[in-house]
């Protein structure tokens, strides 16, 4: 599995690749997912903004969006931007470090590549128990 991590227009975090591809692999496991190849793609607010609202109509801010690149039975190809201005204020809300949340959203996105949704309450609670599952396989 090919994990990257690119900067748009912030300056990126520090993130252990080694370790972070072992955790990813970890959970895509779990999960019976195949995942070949995830590009991880760190952000500022306007720019996912602008993604949001130019490919999914959406015209409000989030933290993370993730675009599946691969057909369905195929091994699971993706790009997954994260706006860390989100990040950073989530960590607040949420008394977490930004590390924390960071490694949160990471995995929220992997999540959705397992199959997992967030559309309904009963979804994200859902997603909610299986990223605190995802963050206890963390090592």
């Amino acid at each position: 599995m090919q994990v990257d991590f690119f900067a748009a227009d912030v300056t990126a975090p520090r993130v252990n690749k080694s370790k972070t591809t072992s955790w990813i692999k970890a959970v895509s496991r779990k999960y019976n997912a195949k995942i070949a190849g995830l590009s991880f793609v760190f952000c500022s607010d306007a720019y996912l903004l602008d993604i949001n609202t130019r490919f999914l109509k959406h015209s409000t801010l989030t933290d993370i969006i993730t675009f599946p690149l691969s057909e369905k039975g195929e091994p699971i190809e993706a790009e997954i931007y994260i706006s860390l201005e989100r990040v950073a204020e989530n960590a607040k809300l949420f008394k977490a470090t930004a590390t924390e949340e960071l490694h949160r959203v990471l995995i929220h996105g992997v999540l959705h590549l397992c199959g997992f949704k967030d559309k309904t309450k009963r979804q994200k609670a859902l997603m909610r128990k299986t990223e605190d599952a995802c963050l206890s396989l963390r090592k």
